[in-house]
């Protein structure tokens, strides 16, 4: 991680208020497959990582029995309270929570995260996904920065400076590892895409 937890913190909550307006093409993509993939049944428990201010919790909690979201950021988290809110959302939770320490030992169905994990390391993504698997979902849904290939280093899709994105090997790697297998791959952008890992 080039920054330490805390900087990304900071670094969030400053941007949460204009966070869902400056948004790329690629990464509504991503929400929307992020959303299609995971897909769950009325009584699946979600759980939600760097859930930011919402747009993959908030969309399941119409379709899930409960949502529950993570984030590192209390501002972030505080712009998804309030969209819960005005939209009468009684099933889905925020609170402050890592890759690495989900701070959740409930059942969980299904993991999502979208536009986060890129911020670890690649040993960091691998030591999350452990964490994430050890909590025992059926599916976990990634959308993120990863290279499909070698990435142009004119046009990143990423801030080099604070970010850390993986090649997709590396995650299915990790993935596979966790015994789990990857059911779809989705290539948004050369650098941007949805994974699907389910277990096998």
């Amino acid at each position: 991680m080039k920054k330490t937890v805390e900087e990304h913190a900071a670094r969030f909550d400053d941007l949460a208020a204009d966070y869902d307006d400056d948004q790329s093409p690629e990464y509504n993509e991503c929400v929307a497959l992020v959303l299609e993939h995971a897909s769950p049944d009325s009584d699946d428990t979600v759980l939600d990582l760097g859930c930011g201010t919402g747009a993959i919790a908030l969309a399941l909690a119409a379709d899930a029995g409960r949502v529950v979201g993570r984030d590192i950021s209390e501002g972030m988290m505080d712009e998804a309270r309030r969209k819960a809110g005005e939209r009468g959302l009684d099933n889905v939770e925020f609170g402050q929570g890592q890759f690495r320490e989900p701070n959740y030992d409930g059942d969980v169905d299904i993991v999502t995260s979208n536009f986060a994990m890129h911020h670890l390391s690649d040993a960091e993504k691998r030591e999350a996904i452990s964490v994430i698997a050890g909590l025992g979902p059926r599916k976990i849904v990634l959308g993120d920065v990863m290279f499909f290939g070698e990435p142009n280093p004119e046009e990143p899709f990423y801030s080099p400076e604070v970010d850390d994105p993986a090649t997709v090997g590396v995650l299915a790697d990790a993935f596979t590892d966790e015994g789990y297998a990857l059911t779809a791959v989705e290539m948004v952008h050369e650098q941007v895409g949805v994974l699907v890992a389910e277990r096998t």
